[in-house]
């Protein structure tokens, strides 16, 4: 599938970017950044979904996400600046803005984007892979009884004790050894 925009062509299956009809040599990374962007084009993209997408849900430094998105927008002839293509939406994220044609017959999931959003369904986020160890979730205790005094005193208590148990936590392995 071969998305154009402006005087760009993004081919996914051959992971070529080509500009001015000439080919634009990327980091995979920053291929892979700009075909998110391109794909997510209806909505704005936060630092968490690139991160979740490009590099799998790693840990990121601020300057290396930093770098690759300066380097998308070069490779497409943008630039912070003026923001052509790649606008910075400040402290929510980044909306690729460009007009992209896809030829009829390609995939329609890509095509999709292009349709105006009826402010009922959300736009797609993407899905974020399991990870490999146990995880924990903190959620918000709802008082069903209307005392103020008695929330979440009893439930604290009891998931402070099952830690303590959890082997898998490290303050439950000290305890477990005294």
């Amino acid at each position: 599938m071969t998305l154009s925009f402006g005087d760009c062509e993004i081919n996914l299956e051959r992971r070529e970017l080509w500009r001015a009809k000439r080919a634009v040599h990327v980091e995979p990374q920053v291929f892979d950044l700009l075909v998110y962007l391109v794909q997510n084009r209806d909505r704005v993209v936060s630092k968490d979904d690139l991160i979740a997408s490009v590099w799998g849900g790693r840990i990121v430094s601020e300057s290396t996400l930093t770098s690759r998105i300066n380097a998308a927008r070069t490779a497409v002839g943008d630039n912070g600046r003026e923001q052509q293509l790649i606008r910075t939406i400040p402290r929510k994220g980044l909306r690729f803005i460009g007009a992209v044609h896809a030829p009829a017959d390609d995939n329609q999931q890509v095509l999709a984007a292009d349709l105006p959003s009826d402010g009922i369904h959300e736009p797609s986020r993407p899905v974020l892979p399991l990870p490999d160890r146990p995880a924990i979730a903190v959620l918000p205790f709802t008082n069903m009884s209307g005392d103020s005094e008695q929330q979440g005193q009893g439930r604290a208590h009891e998931a402070g004790r099952r830690r303590a148990r959890c082997r898998l936590c490290g303050r439950g392995q000290r305890a477990q050894e005294r």
